[in-house]
């Protein structure tokens, strides 16, 4: 695995799915059981989701992609909501986030990746 993708799954990834467990939660007024549900996990992660006890660690890293994976959250969050969509069908939408990220840490002239992402 790529640099590119292990800081993806150790930091981006976690980062989208509380950002979607809140959107449920908040947003879309799901319980913590029915939110659990949705996205294969337990009431236990959910809860520290919406306490910002997990994956959060390493944002300043990430800072500048937090609107971006927001967005995606918000959007994913509503079709969940409006059972349009389930967790299993939403991997094309993570993986246009990434390479879209992916994208704006290389360099033209060298295509090779920056090193703060």
């Amino acid at each position: 695995m790529s640099p590119q993708c292990e800081i993806i799954a150790k930091y981006i990834l976690p980062i989208f799915r509380s950002m979607l467990a809140k959107e449920l939660v908040q947003t879309h007024h799901l319980s913590q059981t029915e939110t659990a549900k949705k996205l294969g996990t337990t009431q236990a992660a959910i809860s520290q989701y919406l306490n910002s006890k997990r994956a959060y660690k390493g944002t300043k890293q990430i800072e500048e992609f937090l609107p971006q994976i927001q967005t995606l959250a918000t959007e994913t969050a509503k079709k969940i909501a409006d059972n349009k969509t389930n967790p299993e069908n939403i991997t094309p939408h993570i993986c246009n986030l990434c390479t879209t990220l992916y994208k704006k840490t290389t360099t033209p002239q060298t295509s090779k990746p920056k090193t703060h992402l």
